[in-house]
């Protein structure tokens, strides 16, 4: 084996603990949420010492930040999916759906994300900040596209209805999590679609 091979050897065996670690962390913070895991409980789990976990993270705020990336990538992922359909309407049903259905099954994670209960860190809360942005940035676009096949009023501002929508989603996530209760995602995507989004026989929509 050359030097360089060694090298990617060795590369790949430091890069694949780090995956391990991220997806043990993702687990623990899951269920426990950032303040209920240590690096210590992290370590444990993983069957390594304290040091060895060091060695690769500067400490638990850069773990949760990668833990945190990772699922905001891949609801992303999920709410791309719901621009694959051929309606407006279709896309806003799936993008609900899918919404849902991600945040109930990451519970603490998705609370932390979407619902800003931040732990007590500077950085860690302008992170979150940040990527709560970014997922209202995802969604908007289906918004803008109902406004302008007039499904819902022009007088809607997207970036308003697109918290309002957002909100309403948390809310409901936060209710259920809870209460503890399996959520319903199909039959809530229509309830809230109901609610925001339908017109009247007037052609008025319900909430303005």
């Amino acid at each position: 084996m050359t030097i360089i091979e060694k090298q990617q050897e060795q590369e790949d065996i430091i890069q694949n603990t780090k995956t391990r670690i991220i997806d043990v962390a993702c687990q623990l913070f899951s269920e426990y949420s950032y303040l209920g895991v240590s690096m210590n409980d992290i370590a444990k789990k993983l069957n390594i010492t304290k040091a060895a976990l060091y060695y690769h993270f500067t400490g638990k705020s850069e773990i949760y930040k990668k833990v945190l990336n990772g699922v905001f990538n891949n609801l992303s992922l999920d709410i791309a999916k719901a621009f694959k359909e051929k309606t407006t309407n279709k896309k806003l049903h799936k993008l609900i759906k899918n919404y849902l259905d991600f945040g109930f099954k990451e519970k603490n994670l998705i609370k932390a994300l979407m619902l800003k209960l931040s732990p007590d860190n500077l950085q860690i809360r302008t992170y979150i900040i940040q990527l709560r942005k970014e997922i209202k940035y995802l969604i908007q676009p289906i918004i803008k596209e109902m406004i302008v096949k007039k499904e819902i009023t022009k007088k809607v501002d997207s970036h308003l209805l697109t918290s309002l929508l957002t909100g309403m989603m948390d809310g409901l996530l936060l209710e259920y999590s809870f209460l503890n209760k399996k959520i319903d995602s199909k039959k809530i995507s229509n309830q809230i679609i109901n609610i925001l989004f339908l017109k009247n026989k007037k052609g008025n929509n319900k909430c303005f």
